[in-house]
């Protein structure tokens, strides 16, 4: 079966990620679906929704395997199963309306009360004003309404006396504004029951969490809160089966399985319960999304009915595709089948047949793909599930394209010569009404013309370092001309022609460099300012709203070298001289600046899909544009891109479904388009007025009023 993981990368160790996968967990979802025999696409779901969906529309799963937690919001757990039913796919795991409910801490419990589910007495507040003292009884704890994982509790989320009750909520209310819960503390200890829906009964046996008596002893409260589940983590054991009387054990099963049955949670699900020093039994709260990292509770619940790990997830899956009916031919099931033959993947690139002399004396295919390259992206694409049908760029592709016919072409071409090169097959696609990956020729002509898009970007307002250029050598030179300067080519990818010497310290250097770049690659030089400080490159992934990819710091490690370059020998071989940083160390401000600016500089020359935007930091902190590349290198484990898209957890193949997809989204929106021009050609459909006959032309009588 095919399965798209769906999935909240954690890439920190912020509290805003508290509920996020890590990558380990991520990897060990993966591998054991794949183990039980599924093939599966990790799809990360943060950035805009649009992306997420064509990312489905172009794998067309079978089933999603979903455990999104959503970013923001009441309803960011309902989001995706509420995207997935508009999108028309089956996925594991609760609707939108259950997630939505159970996300609700307070509402849960008013619902559950009346089904006999006892629950601390407590208040939703979402003002101080509104909260109601008369009768209470201390210590009450305050806590998120809408957040999961402990997420803002605290030892000090717990006041036993009237004074401090009202501070508390005051800035619990200025961290969480949809509102918090208050409620009666309970001592005692915790108690969780899982569901899995397919395994016996459904409501698993109850485990206990243990806290280490040393860690206990630092605690005033005996609480599971978010130190204790993101920090001291180790600090906690799960008991299974709980050490709890019989008569504690079954109230809470009682209680769990009419929480489930009310609330119509579905696969499989979380319920938190709160055992008092007297055995009384206390709802706190629900997880119907509930975390499947190893180690977690439900596996060793689900261990005491004969179930290893693979074992719970293949029963998350039974209990989909029996509700889903996707164990049924796709002709019997109610919704109308879907397309889902491969596409025709046309993939155009050049080889890279002659390698490149580091001093940069032979680099004339320095910007083409290596076969171990064109054969890992081809991999790629056909572990999508598309045909792949391979196109090399050469002045017989427009008869290739012809003869092989592609239904769309994922696009790598860098071109043969001249500064419209890149836009050469884009152009002879657009010619050919054949959808295609990445930027058009007017974006990729611009970005490749450093001195143009320079001047487009600093209409945005973005800085970029004082330039011109050079077509002779011999022209005269800007008066407020300030050395030192860089020369490299206008029109030049991959670092070709920037080596240490490139940087010049005065008027003899400059016109030397400058002649000899002119010469050798027959078009203009560019001359700026040298930026020194800091070097940065950024991703983006997208169409109008492009995601923006952790920045990736380029280090420049020779302390002797005081005027480093991102040259050419290093964009070739690796070197001591240079590390990556991604994601790179930047304050808040530094990071959401050069987010910014990249964005920006994206949206300004019209790129498309994919994209990688270079920049200068000086020591005031000011952030430079120095070229952007719509047409960046895909080599697995090498390229700037893809160790860029690993640090935001998008593995090598999911990172060319990304760019592929935005291709497929228009693919499909032309084949519409060609049925409905079809239908309306054929006269069978298309709702067109009457013709209305011509009234004779007699000017009318003007009334009084007129």
């Amino acid at each position: 079966m095919r399965l798209a993981l769906t999935h909240n990368l954690r890439l920190t160790d912020s509290e805003d990620e508290a509920e996020f996968d890590s990558r380990e967990t991520i990897d060990a979802l993966t591998t054991a679906l794949e183990r039980l025999g599924h093939r599966v696409e990790r799809i990360e779901v943060s950035g805009p929704a649009s992306r997420t969906a064509a990312r489905l529309e172009a794998y067309a799963p079978d089933l999603v395997f979903n455990t999104a937690e959503g970013r923001r919001g009441r309803f960011r757990e309902a989001f995706y199963p509420a995207l997935f039913d508009e999108l028309g796919f089956p996925y594991t795991g609760s609707d939108a309306w259950v997630l939505a409910v159970t996300l609700d801490k307070a509402l849960t419990k008013l619902m559950l009360r009346e089904h006999g589910v006892i629950s601390p007495r407590g208040q939703f507040v979402e003002e101080p004003a509104d909260l109601k003292l008369d009768g209470w009884r201390f210590p009450l704890i305050v806590k998120p309404n809408f957040e999961g994982s402990s997420k803002g509790i605290t030892q000090e989320s717990v006041v036993e006396d009237r004074g401090k009750l009202r501070a508390l909520v005051e800035k619990q209310l200025a961290r969480f504004p949809a509102g918090v819960l208050v409620e009666e503390y309970v001592p005692g200890k915790d108690l969780t029951v899982a569901f899995l829906e397919k395994a016996g009964a459904g409501v698993l046996t109850p485990v206990e969490y243990v806290i280490d008596q040393s860690e206990l002893s630092k605690r005033r409260y005996r609480i599971y809160d978010y130190d204790l589940k993101a920090v001291h983590y180790n600090a906690v054991n799960v008991r299974c089966p709980a050490e709890f009387p019989a008569y504690v054990l079954e109230r809470a099963q009682d209680m769990a399985r009419r929480a489930y049955k009310a609330l119509g949670v579905r696969d499989l699900g979380r319920i938190d319960f709160r055992v008092a020093d007297d055995g009384q039994v206390y709802f706190i709260e629900i997880n119907a999304l509930p975390s499947l990292e190893p180690g977690a509770g439900i596996y060793a619940a689900a261990a005491l009915e004969g179930l290893h790990t693979d074992g719970v997830l293949a029963k998350v899956v039974e209990s989909a595709v029996a509700r889903w009916s996707l164990d049924e031919p796709r002709n019997a099931r109610n919704k109308p089948p879907r397309k889902t033959g491969p596409l025709r993947v046309g993939f155009t690139f050049n080889v890279k047949r002659v390698k490149p002399a580091l001093d940069g004396t032979r680099d004339e295919e320095a910007e083409y793909d290596s076969p171990k390259t064109i054969q890992a992206v081809r991999e790629a694409i056909a572990a999508a599930g598309h045909e792949v049908i391979d196109l090399e760029a050469t002045a017989d592709l427009p008869s290739l394209i012809e003869t092989m016919k592609p239904d769309l072409v994922f696009n790598m071409a860098e071109g043969i010569k001249g500064r419209n090169r890149e836009s050469q097959v884009p152009a002879l696609l657009e010619l050919l009404d054949i959808p295609y990956s990445g930027s058009d020729p007017a974006a990729l002509n611009i970005a490749l013309d450093k001195a143009l898009a320079k001047k487009i970007v600093r209409q945005h307002g973005i800085l970029t370092p004082n330039f011109f250029t050079m077509t002779t050598g011999k022209e005269r030179l800007p008066k407020d001309l300030r050395f030192p300067l860089i020369v490299k080519p206008v029109a030049e990818g991959s670092s070709k022609g920037v080596h240490t010497t490139s940087v010049v310290e005065n008027e003899a250097e400059l016109r030397d460099a400058a002649l000899k770049m002119i010469a050798k690659y027959d078009q203009p030089a560019l001359v700026e300012d040298y930026i020194g400080g800091r070097e940065f490159t950024v991703g983006m992934l997208g169409e109008r709203r492009p995601k923006v990819l952790p920045p990736m710091e380029v280090v420049f490690l020779d302390t002797e070298e005081t005027r480093p370059v991102y040259s050419f020998e290093f964009k070739q071989d690796s070197s001591s001289k240079i590390r990556y940083d991604v994601p790179a160390p930047l304050e808040p401000g530094q990071l959401k600046a050069l987010e910014r600016a990249a964005r920006e500089c994206f949206i300004a020359l019209g790129c498309r899909d994919v994209a990688r935007v270079d920049f200068r930091m000086d020591e005031q902190g000011k952030i430079y544009f120095l070229e952007c590349n719509p047409l960046p290198g895909l080599t697995p484990g090498w390229s700037d891109l893809v160790l860029i898209a690993k640090a935001a957890g998008i593995e090598y193949n999911a990172l060319i479904s990304e760019i592929l997809s935005g291709a497929i989204r228009r693919y499909k929106e032309r084949e519409r388009e060609r049925r409905t021009e079809a239908r309306g050609s054929n006269g069978i459909t298309v709702s067109t007025p009457p013709p209305v006959a011509e009234e004779p032309k007699i000017a009318p009588a003007l009334s009084p009023g007129s």
